[in-house]
């Protein structure tokens, strides 16, 4: 399965983010987007969520049903700020989920089961979410993108909130999603894309950038990556 960017833009007013991208995006890969703050990876995203009007441009899923338009439907969106209901407890949140998306879930599981995925347990699943601290709405977020199973999942800064034993439990985790999904890792700690992702793209002068890992030692590739982070300009 590959998403597939044709010449994507983007402006707000006289200011260009993204210039004329076209971009093949596979499953089985875990790609790390890297840039400098405000050069418009967030704007990347929200183009492909459909929460900004492009200038330009179009988005194509291409599976085994052939190619075709990528639909809001195909996305699933983790933002670094986590948005829940704060007025209900976790688990009825994770109810009233489950009751509207009746018969489009695959294989649905238990509540007990899905909250260990992410391994919250019984004590803080009956607490509201609104006493939740940040890294346990973000894990709440995840869960439901996870259990939504879109084509498509763009996690925007999601493991920064969290602490290094939850991080590595979510790694795990995506790195078990990638083969059936197209996973798009947005994160500003370089060490945390290279020890996750399988590919480095760079939004570089408002286009995307692969840096190859083939024949490069450590070193070398984060040095290749930081020296074009180095040229970037911000935007």
């Amino acid at each position: 399965m590959k998403l597939q960017i044709n010449s994507l833009s983007k402006s707000y007013g006289n200011n260009q983010v993204l210039k004329d991208i076209s971009f093949s995006f596979e499953s089985g890969k875990i790609y790390g987007l890297i840039g400098r703050n405000g050069v418009g990876k967030t704007t990347f995203f929200n183009c492909l969520n459909g929460d900004v009007d492009i200038d330009s441009g179009e988005f194509l899923i291409d599976d085994d049903n052939g190619a075709s338009s990528l639909k809001t439907s195909d996305i699933g969106y983790v933002v670094s700020t986590p948005i829940v209901p704060e007025f209900l407890t976790a688990k009825e949140f994770l109810q009233f989920f489950l009751d509207i998306n009746k018969g489009k879930i695959k294989e649905e599981k238990s509540l007990e089961e899905y909250f260990k995925m992410v391994q919250i347990d019984e004590a803080d699943q009956n607490k509201l979410l609104r006493d939740y601290s940040h890294g346990m709405k973000n894990k709440m977020q995840i869960l439901i993108n996870i259990i939504a199973d879109t084509k498509v999942i763009l996690l925007d800064e999601p493991l920064t909130s969290l602490d290094i034993v939850v991080q590595e439990e979510m790694k795990k985790l995506f790195k078990n999603l990638k083969k059936d999904h197209i996973i798009i890792f947005s994160t500003h700690i370089l060490e945390l894309a290279l020890d996750l992702c399988d590919c480095i793209v760079i939004l570089n002068n408002k286009q995307l950038e692969l840096v190859e890992k083939n024949n490069l030692n450590a070193k070398k590739y984060k040095d290749k990556i930081i020296n074009s982070l180095k040229e970037q300009k911000n935007v």
